[in-house]
């Protein structure tokens, strides 16, 4: 049977707003495709082979985690990029995804040091971003919208060697000023949506299962899936995105 290596780092540090549904979605699509999933759960101080990772998944953190995080995995840093360069599948959200760029400025004014594997920098805003988010994705043709709940206090800025994720039609996304979301990188996605995003999202949890496939010339064909919940699910989240009881919520932070 088809299996897809699937690297789940740091758990229990990496948790916010329910980042482990991501997992699940990843799991049980895959199962309904009718692949296997072998699931590596990782935590600091433990070995870690990227050679045999296809798909690695980093959920969201506090300031603390992430500088105990970032510790661990500098360490680790050249395996990481020798994989990300050929080919392996990763998706970060929130605080993993601002631990890739350059550097982080915290609240404090405390600037701690990114992994640096893509050209972005995150620094501490004035307030916190939050409310559901919807954006355009342009990694279909034609695009499709991805919905999920942003709330985070740094502001993310891209450089030039790095493409969105997609533009936002409601909500902040990176910074709040340039309609920008996310980061796309050979295999590499990064994101500010947390929580049920591959579950309201199921196309682009069929992304990741797609590229982590291909990634090991893995013959696959994906199924045609029932989607009616999970459409209705994304539609719900765009109607909650643009009603003006939300647009009240996601300026009072």
């Amino acid at each position: 049977m088809v299996s897809i290596n699937i690297y789940h780092l740091y758990p229990n540090h990496l948790n916010l707003y329910g980042d482990r549904g991501n997992m699940l979605a990843l799991c049980r699509r895959a199962e309904w495709h009718g692949f296997k999933t072998n699931i590596i759960t990782v935590e600091p101080g433990d070995l870690i082979d990227f050679k045999e990772c296809d798909l690695l998944f980093m959920g969201g953190g506090q300031d603390s985690d992430q500088k105990l995080i970032a510790g661990d995995l500098k360490i680790r840093r050249s395996d990481l990029v020798a994989a990300i360069d050929n080919g392996m599948v990763l998706f970060a959200v929130c605080g993993s995804y601002q631990l890739l760029g350059h550097y982080y400025t915290a609240h404090t004014g405390e600037k701690f040091g990114g992994l640096d594997i893509i050209d972005l920098y995150t620094e501490s805003g004035s307030r916190r971003l939050i409310g559901n988010a919807v954006i355009s994705c342009p990694l279909w043709k034609p695009e499709k919208t991805l919905v999920g709940f942003e709330n985070h206090g740094g502001k993310t800025y891209l450089g030039p060697s790095v493409k969105p994720l997609g533009k936002v039609l409601i909500g902040f996304g990176n910074n709040g000023t340039d309609k920008t979301e996310g980061a796309v990188f050979n295999n590499l996605i990064g994101t500010y949506l947390h929580g049920s995003l591959l579950p309201k999202n199921p196309w682009l949890t069929d992304y990741l299962l797609e590229k982590a496939l291909s990634y090991r010339s893995q013959p696959h064909q994906l199924r045609e899936l029932d989607d009616s919940f999970e459409q209705s699910a994304h539609l719900a989240a765009i109607e909650l995105a643009g009603s003006k009881k939300h647009e009240r919520l996601s300026t009072r932070a």
